[in-house]
């Protein structure tokens, strides 16, 4: 089982990034798939996460409207579409894959995202 992120960098507030995480080893399309991240000095929180299917699709209440989350089951890629981008969206971000709520969940290495002028 593999997860690698990439898109991850530096962007000026308000600028935008896609952030992609290629999957391998195991039935993409089968899996929920989730975006999180994890600020210096905070804990890990979870973002974005979409369902096997593609919907529904759920963001915590400071993204929304902001960042979009998609999947592309024929790539095997699940994408962090992000915009209006702020400092404290300054994170590593992390996708992650799970099967069903009794299965382990699959992480990805992170890729840094950091938003500063």
């Amino acid at each position: 089982v593999q997860l690698v992120e990439s898109g991850g960098g530096l962007v000026q507030p308000g600028g935008s990034l896609r952030l992609s995480c290629a999957a391998s080893g195991f039935t993409f399309s089968s899996y929920a798939m989730r975006w999180y991240r994890q600020a210096p000095g905070k804990e890990r929180e979870m973002v974005a996460a979409i369902t096997s299917a593609g919907e529904p699709t759920y963001y915590i209440d400071s993204i929304k409207g902001r960042f979009t989350i998609s999947r592309d089951n024929a790539k095997n890629t699940v994408y962090l579409q992000m915009s209006s981008l702020k400092s404290e969206d300054t994170a590593v971000y992390y996708c992650s894959a799970r099967l069903s709520a009794i299965t382990a969940r699959y992480w990805g290495q992170g890729t840094q995202v950091t938003v500063s002028s």
